[in-house]
């Protein structure tokens, strides 16, 4: 199906960057893409909804015989995420033991464990440094303390000292290493994910009410070719509710022929899935999944540690979906070596949160069937792109 006109719906992640700093970065990469294939194309101005927490940008794109026009939008929950990240270090390392130890107890990370080693062994390191950092700060403290004490000094002096060295010292570590680690952001997530799937968080709770109406009068609106509502990361859990709860108010939400496009991409999915508290989450999977008027594709890529891969979204028992009953999801698999540059590909593996961002990057190679830009801004229509393309365009 050849697309003229096309309405791209972003739920973001974990991200507290505001909507003109997505936008920038939305063209720089569009830019990129343009260079790559001797493409054309403008990107408009950021302008936030008057009543909505979104905010849109107009792209035009034009290849050698087509054009298309994109109405881009991104849903917002960027001051959310701004809030959660000034709470105090101490909660967000309590809470980071919590979370985990709580998904130890109740089986969830076993299960995680058992789908992809590799992402639980991530979700699991944050416990295992700071407990290092607090190991290595206790062995400080005790040495100045036992060099004080070996001074003379008064006992209550040395036990000062050393305590006052060891919080120190844990936290000019955590200081250092927050560049390199993210582990107070980390925590952050966890602990957010942890009250989105428990639906602890009000504040959040609320907004997908908003957004969900967002999305709702976005779709209703446009007469664009294909619609598509796109979630990466955290914000895939977010989508997945979004498209849910529109379709639990409105049956016939995507419902005419232009189909609603589900892209979930670099997913955590089981974070959510595998808690036994989110029974609320695997019913939308489940919905999701039968829904005849939703086509669903999860994009995943085993060189991304910080997705699950490879992962069937419904393929748990605990759905009971019959294989007669299941339309959804589509699931692709996507090697970043193909989209990189020769000989790149090993080292950025392992910087995991810029190889975890790559499906919102410019591919740097020409002719993947996954190319982000080209699918919000390219002629092919998502399903065919990601499932029947073999060409550049």
């Amino acid at each position: 199906m050849k697309i003229k006109t096309r309405l791209v719906i972003e739920v973001p992640g974990y991200d507290p960057r505001d909507p003109a700093e997505h936008r920038r970065d939305f063209e720089r990469e569009f830019r990129s893409t343009c260079a790559l294939y001797g493409l054309t194309g403008n990107v408009g101005e950021a302008k936030p909804h008057p009543k909505r927490p979104a905010a849109k940008w107009n792209v035009m794109t034009e290849g050698h015989d087509w054009g298309v026009q994109t109405d881009y939008r991104l849903l917002r929950w960027d001051d959310i995420v701004r809030e959660d990240l000034t709470r105090p270090a101490w909660w967000k390392i309590v809470q980071m033991y919590r979370t985990i130890g709580v998904a130890i107890v109740n089986g969830a990370f076993r299960r995680i464990m058992r789908a992809d080693w590799r992402f639980a062994a991530l979700a699991f390191s944050p416990l295992l440094l700071i407990t290092a950092w607090i190991l290595l700060a206790c062995f400080f403290g005790l040495l100045c303390m036992n060099l004080v004490a070996g001074m003379h000094a008064p006992e209550i002096v040395a036990r000062i000292v050393g305590a006052v060295t060891g919080l120190g010292g844990f936290a000019s570590i955590l200081w250092l290493t927050e560049p390199v680690t993210g582990l107070l952001r980390r925590s952050d997530q966890a602990a957010t994910t942890d009250q989105i799937a428990n639906r602890k968080r009000k504040d959040i709770e609320q907004r997908l009410d908003a957004l969900t109406g967002a999305a709702a009068d976005a779709v209703q609106k446009s007469n664009a070719d294909e619609i598509m509502i796109i979630g990466h990361d955290l914000g895939a859990v977010l989508a997945i509710d979004i498209v849910g709860r529109a379709l639990a108010r409105d049956p016939a939400f995507g419902g005419d022929e232009r189909r609603v496009v589900l892209l979930t991409l670099g997913a955590n999915l089981p974070v959510v899935g595998f808690d036994p508290e989110a029974k609320w989450f695997r019913s939308r999977l489940r919905q999701l999944a039968i829904a005849p008027a939703i086509d669903w594709i999860d994009v995943q890529s085993p060189d991304d540690v910080m997705n699950v891969c490879p992962f069937d979204p419904v393929a748990d028992p605990i759905l009971a979906l019959e294989a007669a009953e299941r339309r959804n999801p589509t699931v692709v698999s996507v090697r970043f070596r193909d989209l990189w540059q020769h000989g790149s590909s090993a080292l950025r593996r392992w910087r995991f949160a810029w190889a975890h961002a790559q499906f919102l990057r410019a591919n740097e190679r020409p002719g993947a069937a996954y190319d982000y830009y080209l699918i919000c801004c390219g002629p092919l229509d998502a399903m065919t792109r990601l499932t029947k393309a073999t060409g550049a365009q």
